[in-house]
């Protein structure tokens, strides 16, 4: 923008963002928009020309304040991060009543599914293994599984692998 022009007051990108009372990446940004008169000179610095009179054609963007930095950054930081916390509360709200249908769907699927496992027998009704065997073959040994009366004195290993 402004290569030829000399009039105003030329600072640099500095000193121009601590006179205008943005920060230098809004500056940058707006000379990379040519929204704000500058030149370069030799070496390739950017210098700002502040106190122009600016040209009839230019948008009116310069003029604008800058809304890269707000003025009162607390204040606007403060109300962008109470409304995140409402909308968390609010989806926090969401998940619960969520949350809270599907324990009242579980707990009527669970009460229509009747009971397949029964509960254990006390200590004292509990057979133990051999009797329970003895019981259920009427005392004489299977045919298909020779030594089972030793299987008991046998490690559990040689019992599976046949050792």
């Amino acid at each position: 923008m402004g290569e030829g022009r000399t009039s105003g007051k030329r600072v640099s990108v500095y000193d121009a963002a601590e006179v205008m009372g943005v920060t230098v990446d809004a500056i940058r940004k707006r000379i990379s928009r040519g929204t704000i008169p500058h030149e370069r000179d030799e070496q390739g610095r950017v210098w700002v020309l502040l106190d122009t009179v600016p040209d009839p054609d230019q948008d009116t963007a310069s003029k604008v304040q800058d809304t890269d930095q707000p003025q009162s950054e607390p204040t606007a930081l403060i109300s962008q991060m109470q409304d995140r916390i409402d909308s968390l509360e609010r989806q926090l709200e969401q998940e619960r009543q969520a949350n809270s249908e599907h324990r009242r769907l579980l707990a009527a699927a669970l009460e229509r599914i009747p009971p397949a496992i029964e509960a254990p027998a006390s200590p004292e009704e509990r057979e133990t293994p051999e009797t329970a065997a003895d019981a259920s073959e009427g005392a004489s040994p299977r045919p298909d599984a020779p030594g089972a009366q030793e299987g008991a004195q046998r490690p559990w290993w040689r019992r599976v692998f046949g050792g």
